[in-house]
């Protein structure tokens, strides 16, 4: 799984690590879209006057996931 981010105008893929994964206890089965709401939600804080979810690191902004 990767997340997509978008920084400067440019596409990056970066890898989902188990630093990313920390603190997550997930009680049921969760498919990957699921997971990456969970990742959006810890890694990202949503700006709605430019409608992006801003990366709390100053990566970049999170637009989705790849699954595979």
């Amino acid at each position: 799984m990767e997340l997509i981010i978008l920084n400067e105008g440019l596409y990056q893929l970066v890898p989902v690590s188990k630093t990313m994964m920390e603190h997550i206890h997930l009680l049921a089965p969760v498919d990957c879209m699921g997971i990456c709401d969970i990742l959006r939600q810890k890694l990202s804080g949503y700006a709605d006057t430019i409608n992006l979810h801003v990366m709390h690191d100053g990566s970049g902004s999170l637009i989705g996931c790849i699954c595979g």
